[in-house]
């Protein structure tokens, strides 16, 4: 499955994009802030591609000129959540190489995986959470419609190993119908 914006294609990951994906995930204010750890070699990238990035809706983020990957956004419906949410939710991430920010390029393909998920998927709500401090995330939130709905102060992050505060937003799909 592939979809398509104004600027880009949001597509399945692949082992060829190892070398794409370690361009942009080995620097130190892309992950850590996300709440993963910099990526340390290509086969690193690579076995991450293949045993995270590949998941169902999971897609890179391509621009149409070249295809090559840029960044990541997924879709984690239910149990595959970060949050307990029934099956009729999902729960959507993302990032993006920092040549590529402020370019509204995240919002722009949060927009896309939105509209799949409410129109194709038919999902009820959808969720999105960012660590304290990030105020990039919070900002792609914003813009797409996302309100603030609790905060989980002092939780273990089990990805690097530390205390965070995270906040969680969400948009329901009647919400989202009626363009508010």
């Amino acid at each position: 499955m592939e979809l398509y914006t104004e600027r880009m294609i949001l597509r399945p990951w692949r082992e060829s994009d190892a070398e794409a994906c370690y361009e942009y995930a080995k620097d130190p204010n892309v992950g850590p802030i996300a709440g993963w750890p910099v990526h340390t070699s290509v086969e690193n990238s690579r076995e991450i591609i293949k045993n995270v990035l590949m998941a169902d809706e999971t897609y890179a983020v391509c621009m149409k000129e070249d295809n090559k990957a840029i960044g990541s956004i997924g879709l984690m419906i239910g149990k595959r959540s970060n949050i307990d949410i029934p099956e009729t939710e999902g729960e959507i991430g993302y990032w993006i190489g920092v040549p590529f920010w402020g370019q509204g390029l995240i919002p722009e393909a949060v927009r896309e995986l939105i509209h799949y998920s409410f129109e194709d998927l038919h999902l009820e709500k959808l969720w999105c959470g960012y660590f304290e401090g990030n105020i990039k995330s919070k900002r792609v939130q914003e813009k797409c419609g996302f309100v603030y709905h609790h905060t989980n102060k002092d939780i273990h992050w089990k990805l690097m190993d530390d205390i965070r505060t995270e906040h969680i937003t969400c948009l329901t799909k009647e919400t989202w119908e009626n363009g508010l």
